[in-house]
């Protein structure tokens, strides 16, 4: 492969919940190599969630050398990279990027209590996943470490600081930090959670957008990584706004989904759309004009993956999937909540909890495992929900991420949701995401926009089947009844077990 423009290469990194991915794209986004290499992460409490940033940098440098090896393509012939990443995951750390604390990421929702605080002060919805409430957890409970640290950050600014050597902010992460490219930080909500103090140790005042250049590759990352020296890095952002582009969402009537450890359903529109019943970003958080409206499960694929675990560690996935087919709609009449790390929308509820119903000595771990795709598959039905109500018409859904490697589960997903299902032929979206921002960097596309037409390329659809979506209504309707009948319930169970100081 020789050196000019159009034989070079793209690098777009992914720093997912479970592990961190590396995928090599020429110019026309067909991926030539893939490599990946998991992380741990720990659950000390329930609704905790944390992992070491230190095991991050160390699965990069395995997955890119296996990315470039299963490739047999050479560091010099890559002609850019981009990151993404968890977000809100919050890192902790010195000046140098030394960690003082885990990584709390973004599913954690310990500072519940902090978020619905801030909401009573402000009236502003903040997550319990987004940075000021879990700032506040850490002032309030682990004092030390918040007094002596010098930088707060993401998971994104982190990998940006050890890759170039270089602290900067980009406004894709920042909008879940209370920032806005017009307004800046909203010192009222620091304010109204006692910590003002922490807009001091943010990393800088420098502020990218998606597919500027933000630096190159400094030389003692060169090194640990296997590329070379003053290699251009492009902007990236929250893994999710970055898979949107690699699904093929640049401009508005289009729903995409991102699938993995969370789902994320989001749409781009010329005006907030979702507030308060979902979350914006925006103005120009992703695509300049356009805000990004979400709204997501909190643990979707991560509940597969803690299932499997826990009770089917010697069948692999294609092998459950072969036997659920197998199970009937409503999964011999058991039902999940798909709450195991709290409601994200459209409850905003970090105190409920997931849950089986109807277990009974007749079932089986299929049906359970069957339950799951089901169950979460209502979940996402009910995000969707959210976008109808507030006017979205849909009828047809773009669809990627490890979820989308499911025929059964994708044939689900569409029967519950009534909607044609379009899978791209790069399900590593976040991955395809960067190599487009890479693109647009080196200005071999104009804009993000035309990169995506230009790059994302789709393989699968899928169709509903109207009377399977007739039977999964009637289940559906028992699993949206389920929260509002039961919150008060799930919450005393809650307070009971925090009185009790029992976790």
């Amino acid at each position: 492969m020789d050196d000019t423009l159009n034989n070079q290469i793209l690098m777009g990194i992914d720093g997912g919940t479970g592990g961190i991915r590396v995928g090599l794209y020429d110019l026309d986004g067909n991926c030539l190599s893939f490599a990946s290499k998991e992380y741990p992460t720990d659950f000390p409490k329930p609704g905790y969630a944390q992992q070491r940033p230190e095991d991050w940098w160390k699965a990069l440098a395995i997955a890119v050398k296996q990315a470039l090896d299963k490739g047999n393509i050479r560091p010099e012939q890559i002609a850019a990279l981009a990151c993404d990443s968890t977000c809100t995951s919050v890192v902790v750390c010195q000046k140098d990027g030394t960690p003082l604390y885990p990584c709390i990421i973004w599913m954690d929702v310990r500072a519940a209590k902090e978020a619905d605080e801030l909401l009573e002060k402000t009236n502003e919805f903040y997550s319990p996943e987004w940075m000021p409430p879990k700032l506040a957890w850490l002032k309030r409970n682990e004092r030390k470490v918040y007094d002596e640290a010098e930088v707060f950050c993401e998971y994104q600014d982190w990998l940006t600081y050890k890759l170039t050597g270089k602290w900067c902010m980009n406004i894709n992460t920042a909008c879940n930090w209370g920032y806005s490219n017009k307004d800046g930080f909203s010192h009222k909500i620091y304010e109204a959670l006692d910590i003002a103090d922490a807009l001091n140790k943010f990393p800088s005042s420098e502020v990218f957008k998606v597919g500027d250049l933000i630096g190159t590759l400094s030389k003692q990352a060169a090194e640990e990584l296997g590329l070379y020296e003053g290699l251009p890095i492009a902007q990236g952002g929250v893994d999710s706004s970055i898979g949107l582009l690699g699904i093929g969402v640049n401009k508005t009537g289009k729903i995409g989904m991102i699938t993995g450890s969370s789902n994320l359903a989001m749409a781009l529109n010329e005006r907030p759309l979702l507030n308060p019943h979902g979350s914006n970003n925006g103005p120009d958080n992703l695509i300049p004009g356009y805000y990004t409206d979400y709204v997501g499960q909190s643990a979707s694929g991560s509940i597969l993956s803690w299932f499997r675990k826990q009770l089917c560690p010697d069948l692999p996935y294609k092998e459950l999937d072969e036997m659920a087919k197998d199970v009937p709609i409503g999964s011999n009449g058991l039902l999940l909540m798909d709450y195991f790390q709290g409601n994200k929308h459209p409850y905003h509820d970090g105190k409920a909890k997931g849950m089986f119903y109807g277990l009974t000595l007749a079932h089986s771990r299929i049906d359970m495992y069957r339950c799951i795709l089901e169950g979460v598959a209502f979940g996402s039905e009910r995000i969707l929900d959210t976008f109808r109500e507030n006017g979205v018409e849909i009828t047809e859904m773009n669809m990627a991420g490890g979820s989308a490697r499911s025929d059964l589960w994708m044939k689900i997903h569409a029967d519950v949701s009534n909607i044609r299902i379009n899978v791209p032929k790069d399900l590593n979206a976040p991955n395809l995401g960067c190599a487009i921002a890479c693109a647009v960097m080196l200005k071999i596309y104009p804009d993000l926009q035309t990169a995506v037409d230009k790059m994302v390329k789709y393989e699968r659809t899928y169709y509903p089947d109207l009377e399977a979506h007739q039977k999964y209504m009637k289940i559906y309707e028992l699993y949206k009844s389920f929260y509002p009948l039961n919150k008060d319930w799930m919450h005393a169970f809650a307070d009971t077990f925090d009185d009790l100081n029992a976790f």
